[in-house]
């Protein structure tokens, strides 16, 4: 170009909305980068599933399994490498139109799983229709409850046993959505979820939290003296006393980087907690505003919103925290979602084996740290 040649307009235009976009994704759809973690999930082993969402992992008194809560409304048995997957459960029996990538209502949508080990029975938190529970056979799940003080349970989530005191505790994530919206139900601000404990003798189901803002996972800890459910959108964990002298009282008992989804107890007392993804200043302004989370529930799909929340690339990403303290121990990531993706959950088997399940992607992971 000559001295005192003018760039052409034509020139400049592209090159500018190239730099507009990298500025505006690095400051505001880019990722946090979450301290300390380990970058280590792309070493599992890969089992693929041939039905999206394998939400929720189980396995049965004998010890068979994994069990996987899918999308089509059934759960699924793995029965190893030369079997693989087979139908185990279904908790709708209308089944005519079910799909094996989206939800349909009719069908239900099975998520939290919780084995009862004294009975052998299943139970299954469903999006749609409740928590029922199934028989060591398998086949068409029975509903147990799917309202509460007169309320119906509109998305129960995940739930945990305590067969001492026979009772058990679910999340109802919230009273306008169902799972096929859980996205909007994170990010409008509506604080409907509630912990819901029901006892099996009296059939009384009684609300023990609320004003909660879609909880999602829940877990006992070790000696069922307390629960913690987590707030998707907040990242905050909360604790309340089922027992002892704190017997009916809440706190704040922990706090996690990411969108926080199932929550399970390890062998040694601590807690797994599947992160479908990380935070982003775009999403964090969604879930502040009230007025731009309703926006975007006006005019943006979800997939499309799915996809911003994560970046356009899914990755994988759990978080260990202290049984005691909800210190946070360890954080694992796929970081480049090599193989893992949307991690809804994560079960620590006796062998010290980590499985993960996954809200969205066909398959399910195993990694073995020794």
């Amino acid at each position: 170009m000559l001295p005192g040649q003018k760039i052409p307009t034509w020139f400049t235009v592209p090159i500018g909305l190239a730099v507009l976009t990298v500025v505006l994704h690095q400051t505001i759809i880019a990722p946090d980068k979450v301290e300390g973690t380990k970058n280590i999930l792309a070493m599992a082993k890969t089992i693929p599933i041939p039905v999206d969402g394998p939400e929720s992992l189980e396995w049965d008194p004998q010890g068979e399994g994994p069990y996987a809560s899918v999308v089509d409304g059934r759960i699924l048995k793995w029965r190893g490498d030369e079997l693989g997957w087979v139908e185990f459960a279904y908790t709708s029996p209308h089944r005519g139109n079910c799909s094996t990538h989206e939800v349909v209502p009719t069908c239900g949508r099975p998520l939290g799983l919780s084995f009862e080990k004294k009975t052998g029975d299943l139970y299954i938190c469903d999006g749609y229709l409740g928590v029922l529970k199934v028989g060591p056979k398998g086949g068409l799940a029975e509903l147990v409850v799917d309202q509460a003080e007169g309320r119906k349970v509109m998305f129960a989530n995940q739930m945990d046993i305590d067969e001492e005191e026979d009772v058990f505790y679910f999340n109802d994530s919230s009273d306008k959505y169902h799972f096929r919206d859980v996205f909007f139900a994170a990010l409008i601000q509506e604080w409907s979820g509630r912990v819901i404990k029901y006892d099996k003798k009296t059939k009384e189901a009684k609300v023990v939290m609320d004003n909660l803002r879609c909880n999602n996972g829940l877990a006992l800890n070790k000696d069922r003296s307390f629960l913690i459910t987590a707030e998707s959108s907040t990242g905050l964990v909360h604790r309340y006393w089922t027992k002892g002298p704190k017997a009916g009282t809440r706190d704040i008992f922990a706090k996690i980087p990411g969108y926080l989804d199932n929550i399970r107890l390890t062998p040694s007392g601590d807690f797994w907690i599947g992160i479908h993804s990380k935070k982003s200043p775009l999403a964090r302004w969604m879930i502040e505003y009230k007025w731009l989370g309703y926006l975007v529930e006006k005019t943006v799909s979800l997939n499309l919103l799915i996809g911003v929340v994560n970046e356009f690339k899914p990755h994988g990403m759990a978080v260990k925290i202290s049984g005691e303290t909800g210190e946070i121990l360890e954080i694992l990531e796929d970081k480049d979602g090599e193989k893992m993706k949307y991690v809804s959950e994560v079960y620590e088997r006796e062998d010290g084996k980590l499985w993960f399940g996954s809200v969205f992607w066909p398959a399910v992971w195993v990694l073995d740290r020794k």
